[in-house]
C-alpha cells in the first residue's frame, strides 16, 4: 500500500524574504564598519560631556537593520522563529570570515593596482580577537533584543509594537557595544571612552530609528503574507 509524503511545510513570504535580507545585513556589517561616520552636530555632545565628538561604524545602519528585521519576525512569526532566524545569522557570518581568510591569503595577481590591493587587505583584514569579538556580540545581542522584545509582547499584547522595539534594540545595542568593544580591545588601548560614545550614539540611534522601520517592516510583513499568500 503506497503512501504519498506529506508536503513540506510552506514557508511563509515574509520569512522568506525577511531570512535573505537578513543574511545579508550579517555579511556587509562588518564590511561597513571600516568607515566611521561623523554625526554633525549631535557629535559635539560627547565634547559637552568630556568623551570628544562622537563618531560610530557605518555597521551600525546593518546592525540595527538586524535588529528590525529580528524584532519584525518575532512580532511576525513568534519567539521561536525569530531565535531560529539570529541562529542561522552564523553560517553566512562565520563563512564570510572564512571566506575573507582565503581571499587574503591568496596571492594577488601581478597586474593589480597596488593600492588597490593594499586598500583592499586593510579593510578585509581583521584580528582573531575582533572576528571573535563580532561572533560573540551578534549572538549575544541578537538574541537579547528578541528575548526582551517577546518578553514585552507577553506583557503587553500586540499594542506598542514602537515602544517594544524601542527597549528591545537599545538594550540589546548596549551589550553589543559592551561586549564587542571588551573582547576587540581590552588592555590594547583605553575603551572607557569609546564604549560611552558608542553607546550613547547607538541608544539615541535605535530610538530615532528602530520604531518607525519596524512598524514599516511589520507592516510589509503582513502585505506578503496577506489574501495573495499562496
Amino acid at each position: 500500500m503506497s503512501t504519498t509524503p506529506a508536503p513540506a511545510p510552506a514557508i511563509p513570504r515574509s520569512l522568506f524574504a525577511f531570512a535573505i535580507f537578513y543574511g545579508g545585513m550579517v555579511c556587509i556589517a562588518g564590511v561597513l564598519g571600516n568607515k566611521q561616520v561623523g554625526l554633525g552636530p549631535f557629535s559635539q555632545i560627547g565634547s559637552w560631556i568630556g568623551i570628544g565628538p562622537l563618531a560610530v561604524e557605518a555597521g551600525i545602519v546593518a546592525f540595527l537593520l538586524l535588529v528590525i528585521t529580528s524584532s519584525a519576525v518575532a512580532e511576525l512569526h513568534g519567539r521561536t522563529v525569530a531565535n531560529r532566524l539570529v541562529q542561522i545569522g552564523f553560517v553566512p557570518l562565520i563563512a564570510s570570515i572564512l571566506l575573507s581568510l582565503v581571499v587574503l591569503a591568496l596571492p594577488a595577481a601581478a597586474a593589480m593596482d597596488p593600492a588597490r590591493r593594499d586598500a583592499f587587505a586593510l579593510m578585509m583584514g581583521g584580528t582573531p580577537r575582533i572576528w571573535i569579538a563580532g561572533i560573540i556580540s551578534y549572538g549575544t545581542s541578537q538574541t537579547l533584543n528578541v528575548t526582551v522584545f517577546a518578553y514585552l509582547k507577553g506583557r503587553e499584547g500586540n499594542r506598542m509594537l514602537w515602544f517594544r522595539a524601542a527597549v528591545a534594540s537599545m538594550l540589546s545595542q548596549v551589550i553589543d557595544t559592551l561586549l564587542f568593544v571588551t573582547i576587540a580591545f581590552l588592555s590594547v588601548f583605553p575603551i572607557g571612552e569609546l564604549l560611552a560614545g558608542q553607546m550613547i550614539v547607538k541608544v539615541a540611534l535605535s530610538a530615532l530609528f528602530v520604531p518607525p522601520l519596524v512598524s514599516g517592516f511589520v507592516g510589509l510583513g503582513r502585505w506578503l503574507d496577506g489574501p495573495r499568500a499562496a
